[in-house]
């Protein structure tokens, strides 16, 4: 792939108060390109990307956007820049109507081709219960939701944390099928997910974290399931 590289890690590492979480994660993302990342619970995948957002602090040129060193920047200025993610659990506002958390996500105010009506087009049924609260819908929308609060910000890098998760298969098609519009404009997708297949197949490489470091990382296809299987539980 040729595309140009977007977003990298080196040697990265996080800690909760003494306990460390990563240990010296070296990452790449090239634009347009959809990455997975894979791992057992535990293994650091939500920390790592909680590091990229700057909800977990890290040195400032372990992360580098754009040739930009991010690292412990304020998450509010990370989706300034053109981050943006989809947080495991969803995390929308129950209270507020399908519309209002969507246009929570505008509040960066970058310019793009993401809008309520674009939104509406990918994602059918939410235009049909914009005026009912987030909290009233199925598991399957409220993602939904969350990934359109996502795109409203119009980033150039959308992480995603466990989008499948609790969800029946036949929604987690539907999410995963938007992922090819989502990438049509060059927009680079970082997906953490738990289904090793999936995760294969919506990607074009996938990482494996064991224990807060990277124990493979290759092209989707080319992983075999012995290799997988002993980086995802060391045997």
């Amino acid at each position: 792939m040729n595309n140009p590289v977007v977003l990298t890690t080196h040697g990265l590492q996080a800690f909760y108060g003494d306990a460390q979480a990563l240990f010296g994660i070296d990452f790449e993302l090239r634009r347009g390109e959809v990455v997975a990342i894979i791992g057992a619970n535990g293994a650091g995948k939500s920390t790592f990307l909680k590091c990229l957002t700057g909800l977990v602090k890290a040195e400032r040129d372990a992360i580098r956007y754009a040739k930009e060193g991010i690292g412990g920047i304020p998450p509010g200025e990370i989706v300034k820049k053109g981050i943006a993610m989809v947080p495991e659990g969803r995390r929308l506002f129950p209270s507020l109507t399908v519309e209002e958390n969507l246009l929570m996500g505008a509040f960066a105010g970058r310019k793009g081709s993401w809008n309520l009506e674009r939104l509406f087009a990918m994602f059918p049924i939410l235009k049909e219960k914009r005026a009912l609260p987030s909290g009233a819908l199925s598991g399957g929308q409220q993602q939904m939701v969350a990934i359109g609060r996502a795109l409203m910000s119009n980033p150039d890098v959308l992480l995603c944390d466990e989008l499948s998760l609790g969800l029946a298969p036949i929604v987690i098609k539907e999410i995963y099928d938007a992922l090819p519009s989502i990438i049509g404009d060059g927009m680079s997708v970082v997906v953490v997910e738990q289904d090793v297949s999936l995760a294969q197949q919506v990607s074009q490489r996938v990482y494996c974290y064991q224990e807060g470091r990277v124990s493979l990382e290759g092209a989707s296809q080319s992983l075999t399931r012995e290799q997988i299987s002993e980086a995802y539980f060391g045997v």
